[in-house]
């Protein structure tokens, strides 16, 4: 596998390569305690603000949750079922087939590139997203190396698991 600096790169709209769906206000007072992650504009805690019981039009799983208030561009995978926010966009890939955790977590790295530019005021609204150019690696024909987002995401995860075992060898 080559690495980042020999792989060939290129710029993609994000409206031709996700869709991007709204999540739904749901304010404090109508939240119903339960089970079901309600995902609001946090930088953490994998964007969980509650634990609701509560349905609505945002229901998603396997999707890139995309603040545009609040902690603007932070994102988070959510492989689980749960509702989101009106601050949280919904982020799928257009072609579902590629629909998994490594190619979202790569995904991720390459919206959070984008952060400096939008702060307090230049919020990363739902236009604003399907006009920011992200990059990705592609193949010889253009098209996103989804394949290559897996391997790479996934060799990340082992040498982490590896500095992990290292850690706990030493102590």
């Amino acid at each position: 596998m080559s690495s980042l600096n020999e792989k060939v790169w290129s710029e993609f709209w994000m409206e031709d390569i996700v869709s991007i769906g709204s999540g739904v206000r749901l304010t404090k007072a109508n939240q119903e305690e339960g089970n079901r992650p309600f995902i609001g504009s946090s930088d953490s805690n994998n964007g969980v603000t509650e634990f609701v019981s509560n349905t609505n039009n945002s229901l998603d799983r396997n999707v890139l949750g995309v603040n545009y208030n609040g902690s603007v561009v932070e994102n988070f995978y959510h492989p689980y079922e749960a509702i989101f926010s009106d601050d949280v966009k919904r982020i799928h890939w257009q072609d579902e087939r590629q629909e998994d955790r490594y190619t979202y977590l790569f995904l991720k790295q390459a919206i959070l590139q984008q952060k400096v530019k939008y702060a307090y005021g230049y919020k990363f609204n739902a236009g604003r997203m399907k006009r920011q150019k992200i990059m990705l690696p592609v193949k010889e024909d253009g098209i996103p190396d989804y394949d290559y987002m897996r391997q790479y995401i996934q060799i990340e995860e082992i040498k982490q698991s590896f500095k992990i075992l290292d850690y706990y060898r030493e102590i």
